[in-house]
């Protein structure tokens, strides 16, 4: 059996780009005073640099939206907060008339999602009016109910931004969070460089306050929390894998290889949206050269190998297809995981897709690929009979996979199934593909074998199911 990496890769392509496209658009609105530091914030937070001096298109006389075409995200960035009570008054009034024009278009990308209010952690202070602020817009949003985050930014000293933040909690306001956060490292003096700091905070106070429909949305369009993103990767993994576990339930053991392609292709899709990376199609041929290889025994043979020795005697047995479904999840999960480090690898920088066109770079994805896999299928093999998807995962403890996460997945699985997996797995040969899986030509002693006999049993069932194919 060949796998065709072309093929395979530009249907990942099209899975990305659709999964990517499906997001629903993120709104937030960020208050402040000139000078706090809001663009420092929103570029060291968000993965594109949407605040460059100059960028926004002006909504109201004290509001500029500022998006970029492709992202799912628009900025509402308020001006002139400093000017006095009046211009605040109205700030406050556009801000209530933009959160309610969003809620009468009963469109979640028009609809207003979260408010930073931004203060200048250096200034030690929070002024009075600004505490009133905050509080009569409190009344006008408690119909409305829009999450507000006061963010303490250029948080340099954190024992300065540690009692700022409790003088602010101790006034009770109605907002979820306070949040010190320091956006880039800054150069104390020669000696000293204060780190960047919060904004993975940030991220998960809003990862838990925004409405699960724009999660997926907010993992991709956000830079500051890589273990976020990791974490809920591995969710769309999960999600994925209790597909494989399910599609593994197949009376012939040949039929679970091909319907894992689509699968495992939205799976791909998921998680690079969630990365928010792109990823060019040199990058999925390489990937699925060194993780799967050419001849698919990475991928498959570990499937068929397992089912020919369960019916071989003394090797055990299977009751229905159980040990299909551990094993379609086995593949299923190893994949994911391993396209994750590849995810996580591109974003640190410490690979580029040049590297991974190299042998050096196949070969060390290959043999981090093959330990995985052989880890898997050594806990699957051990399992008892009555064992779930969740025994052969290695989720992080009491993992809970959002609807959002699960919906994205199962979206780009609907559209999956355009795939036809057999022009992504080729010429099938089971003999073949056992001896690439034991490492060249079957010896005699094997070929008279119960299990050379297994093989040419299996041979004459795949044999017959690509008949009824045709």
């Amino acid at each position: 059996m060949e796998l065709n990496t072309e093929k395979f890769a530009e249907e990942a392509v099209r899975a990305i780009q659709s999964t990517v496209a499906g997001l629903n658009t993120l709104n937030i609105i960020v208050v402040g005073k000139t000078g706090v530091g809001k663009s420092t914030l929103i570029n060291s937070v968000f993965r594109e640099d949407l605040a460059a001096e100059g960028m926004g298109k002006p909504v109201t006389n004290h509001m500029s939206k500022i998006s970029k075409e492709g992202f799912p995200l628009n900025i509402y960035d308020t001006r002139g907060f400093e000017l006095g009570r009046d211009a605040q008054i109205e700030v406050r009034n556009e801000i209530i008339a933009t959160i309610k024009d969003g809620i009468k278009s009963k469109d979640v990308n028009q609809q207003i999602h979260c408010i930073w209010y931004c203060v200048n952690t250096a200034t030690n202070r929070i002024e009075p009016e600004e505490i009133d602020w905050l509080r009569e817009f409190s009344k006008e949003n408690q119909m409305t109910n829009v999450p507000v985050i006061i963010v303490l930014t250029q948080s340099f000293s954190k024992k300065n931004s540690k009692a700022m933040r409790q003088m602010i909690l101790d006034e009770k306001l109605d907002v979820i969070q306070v949040v010190p956060v320091l956006a880039k490292d800054y150069e104390i003096d020669e000696d000293y460089i204060a780190k960047a700091y919060g904004l993975d905070v940030l991220i998960q106070v809003m990862a838990e306050a925004l409405p699960d429909e724009l999660l997926s949305t907010l993992l991709n369009v956000q830079r500051a929390s890589l273990d976020l993103k990791r974490y809920y990767a591995r969710a769309a993994v999960a999600a994925a894998t209790s597909a494989a576990f399910g599609e593994g339930f197949m009376p012939i053991p040949f039929a679970d290889s091909a319907l894992l392609v689509p699968t495992q292709i939205a799976m791909i899709g998921s998680i690079t949206a969630i990365f928010g990376l792109e990823v060019t199609k040199s990058i999925l041929v390489t990937f699925a050269s060194a993780m799967i290889g050419t001849s698919g025994a990475t991928l498959v043979g570990k499937t068929i190998a397992s089912n020919l020795l369960k019916i071989i005697p003394g090797a055990g047995t299977i009751i229905g297809s159980t040990i299909t479904g551990s094993t379609a999840a086995v593949i299923t999960t190893t994949l994911g995981e391993a396209y994750i480090l590849l995810m996580e690898m591109l974003w640190l920088g410490e690979v580029n897709s040049a590297e991974l066109e190299t042998a050096e770079g196949r070969k060390r994805f290959r043999e981090l690929y093959k330990e995985r896999l052989e880890d898997r299928s050594t806990k699957a093999s051990q399992l008892p009979s009555d064992h779930s998807i969740n025994d052969v995962m290695t989720l992080p403890e009491n993992v809970k996979v959002p609807d959002s996460i699960s919906k994205m997945v199962g979206t780009a699985m609907e559209k999956a199934q355009t795939i036809k997996p057999r022009e992504i797995l080729q010429n099938v040969d089971i003999s073949g593909m056992i001896s690439s899986l034991l490492g060249g030509e079957l010896p005699e002693s094997i070929k008279k074998s119960k299990l050379g006999k297994a093989i040419e049993v299996y041979k004459i069932l795949s044999a017959e199911e690509n008949n009824k194919t045709e």
